[in-house]
């Protein structure tokens, strides 16, 4: 059975690249209370994304959370 944060982590890559965003507009509409759907999380710890440190922080999709996009896959896990 496929992974559906798999599903979720690809919408917000995608949500994220589509304009610019900052970092309370994502943190909004994608942090959760809920253990069993972290995307914003395993996304940030998993190097997917990236924001600057200070100012506005927008929010982009890193170089490996675009080669995730453009694969529509996960990278194997280790």
């Amino acid at each position: 059975m496929p992974d559906p944060n798999i599903a979720l982590t690809l919408q917000l890559l995608e949500w994220i690249s589509s304009r610019p965003r900052t970092y309370a507009e994502v943190l909004d509409a994608w942090r959760t209370t809920c253990p069993r759907l972290s995307i914003w999380e395993d996304a940030c710890i998993g190097g997917l994304i990236e924001f600057e440190p200070d100012g506005d922080r927008i929010v982009s999709v890193s170089p490996k959370g675009r080669m995730l996009l453009q694969s529509g896959s996960p990278a194997p896990r280790p």
